[in-house]
């Protein structure tokens, strides 16, 4: 019989468009204005610091809706902004400088609706507000570390080579090594000159029996652009560990990269998991050396004093570095056979041969963990550069008791928490080089609000004379097409909700303004040929079942070819383009469910297997 479904079609659409208007109905309930209350350094937080903070907004009379401690948090909810802002100042007095104090906006949906996964589409910078930070990075350190390696290698191919010298130094952008003998630097040359071929390498017989190897002008300039790439790269894997939907990260100029975080209002959380410059230094404790004569100033030569973080004490290390934290591929937190915080470490082929050879020659000796942050100043050098002071600090002693290779542990962290954030550090990478935040500047929520008013006020006047046009030119037919453009918007707010990744931005606003009209636009090619098989001669059954089979193709290659081209916008595009083209994407695949599928069940619940005389189109 023609135009008829069988029954598990239409309970197929049903289905579907419940689930749409299931996963869309979170957006009405709005957001609430909220306080994130989170331990520095990953610590914990207790009842007695909500406690503290329920206390203080008691005290002065600060109207909440909710408090309570959710994924180590304390989160508190209010009904408007002045609250929050009020309340923000009285938690940070009353919680001290051991605590971070972050604005926030949480979803104000009910708990079923939470529990099935229901949460309201995530807005981009230019609709819901968020910060943008222009940083600059340190390239000097880059350069220094770079040095630092180069002197750990040569150091390394003159032992293994046997080859003896009487100084190494660091010297200009290059290395120093000066010679006993003139043989032994001409031995030198000849193996240094194959193993480090980006190296120019000059010879001074004059001067003890020198040779300086200094990087090119082609060589620096790689090395500053590569600690721009790789720090663009962990920036970005950082945002990610922040959860922050749509960020926009990229290059600016020569050393300097631009970040925006849709939705972040207080930038505490924000800076300091983008700005830390956490990494691992894994060091030979120096055995023979007296800690607490070393700590007085009476360090042995090739060693350096640190202290530990526990406790306080001096250690003394080795200065060779066994490895960094640069040949890290993986980090997860975990606990040991004591239920004591733990961080296991996977590196890469290179760090594992690395700590293979150390330990394979070291069992019963010890080996520290030292962790090396870089903060900075505020001051600036006298070339300009930004100016950064090196914190490092012993975290974990231990004895070598087996050979390592590339998966490892590490132990002596305070806390589950603290764990936490320095796998999260590790995992995504340690900055090449340190940054500073040189312009920071927040876009408010008034002004999102104010884009999306003028947004949704251009898609509903869109929508209304589109409604109206189809009404008066297709009557009956134009009340079902309708009816699809409304389910249609139901359905591309329902998924770009369910979509973890799927962002609202301005540009997506016109993206669906944009699938309306094409929407229509199937309607509009299925209601004309429809009306040309009446015109044939054609009855209403067979016109309408010739109409939809005979646009299908027509409607089908119009969509993929954009729905192609929005792919492509997706995938070479940033922030706005992408935002664009997520929906322009959602819309083409729901249009095409609805301006097809859906309409052909309405029509065929209305006039289908019956006997009609005349069509309303």
């Amino acid at each position: 019989m023609l135009n008829k479904y069988p029954m598990w079609k239409y309970l197929l659409i049903l289905v579907i468009v419940s689930a749409g208007f299931l996963y869309a109905l979170p957006n009405i309930y709005g957001e609430d204005p909220a306080l994130q209350i989170s331990a520095t350094r990953g610590g914990d937080v207790e009842i007695s610091q909500l406690e503290q903070v329920k206390q203080a907004l008691d005290s002065n009379q600060i109207p909440y809706q909710s408090i309570k401690i959710e994924n180590n948090q304390i989160q508190v909810r209010f009904k408007d902004t002045d609250a929050q802002l009020e309340a923000r100042d009285v938690s940070m007095q009353a919680l001290g400088t051991d605590f971070i104090v972050a604005l926030n906006i949480m979803p104000a949906q009910p708990k079923w609706l939470e529990d099935v996964g229901g949460n309201p589409m995530k807005l981009g910078l230019d609709l819901r507000g968020g910060v943008h930070f222009l940083m600059e990075v340190d390239m000097s350190v880059a350069l220094q570390k770079k040095q630092e390696e180069m002197l750990a290698d040569f150091r390394s191919e003159l032992r293994e080579q046997r080859i003896r010298y009487r100084r190494l130094t660091e010297h200009g952008n290059g290395i120093k090594v000066s010679f006993r003998k003139e043989e032994d630097m001409l031995k030198a040359i000849d193996h240094l000159s194959d193993t480090f071929r980006e190296l120019t390498i000059d010879e001074s017989r004059s001067d003890e029996n020198t040779l300086t190897a200094t990087m090119s002008e082609a060589r620096v300039k790689e090395v500053k652009e590569y600690a721009l790439q790789q720090n663009i790269t962990i920036i970005r894997n950082r945002v990610n560990q922040l959860g922050v939907a749509e960020p926009l990260v990229m290059r600016q100029g020569a050393d300097r990269i631009v970040v925006e975080l849709p939705g972040v209002q207080d930038t505490a959380r924000a800076k300091e998991i983008l700005g830390a410059t956490a990494t691992l230094e894994f060091r030979k404790v120096d055995e023979d050396a007296d800690p607490a004569s070393a700590a007085a100033g009476r360090v042995p030569p090739g060693s350096e004093v640190f202290y530990d973080r526990r406790t306080g004490r001096p250690v003394v290390l080795k200065k060779d570095v066994i490895l960094t934290g640069n040949h890290i591929t993986g980090a997860n937190s975990s606990f040991d056979e004591y239920q004591r915080p733990q961080v296991n470490i996977d590196l890469d082929g290179q760090g594992g041969n690395k700590m293979s050879h150390f330990t394979k020659d070291n069992i019963g000796k010890t080996m520290a963990t030292l962790f090396v942050e870089y903060k900075a100043t505020g001051r600036k050098k006298p070339d300009g550069s930004l100016e950064f002071e090196a914190i490092k600090e012993v975290i974990n002693v231990a004895t070598i008791q087996a050979r390592l290779a590339r998966s490892f542990r590490i132990t002596g962290i305070d806390s589950p928490n603290e764990a936490q954030n320095l796998a999260l550090l590790l995992r995504a990478g340690a900055l090449i080089a340190p940054i500073q935040i040189v312009e920071e500047r927040t876009v408010g929520p008034s002004l999102g609000q104010e884009n999306i008013d003028l947004g949704m006020t251009a898609i509903v006047w869109g929508f209304c004379l589109v409604l109206a046009f189809m009404i008066l030119y297709y009557r009956g037919f134009g009340v079902v097409a309708n009816i699809a453009l409304a389910l249609n918007l139901v359905l591309i707010v329902g998924v770009m909700s369910l979509i973890p990744g799927a962002t609202l931005t301005l540009p997506g606003m016109a993206g669906i303004v944009l699938t309306v009209g094409m929407a229509v636009d199937a309607n509009v090619l299925i209601f004309e040929r429809i009306r040309e098989e009446i015109i044939d001669g054609k009855g209403p059954q067979k016109a309408i079942h010739q109409g939809y089979d005979s646009a299908f193709s027509t409607i089908a290659d119009a969509n993929i070819t954009t729905f192609i081209a929005a792919v492509i916008l997706f995938a070479v595009g940033t922030g706005p383009i992408k935002g664009f083209a997520v929906t322009l994407a959602i819309g083409i695949a729901t249009s095409m469910f609805t301006a097809i599928v859906v309409t052909r069940a309405v029509v065929n619940l209305a006039v289908g297997g019956r006997k009609v005389n005349k069509l309303s189109i």
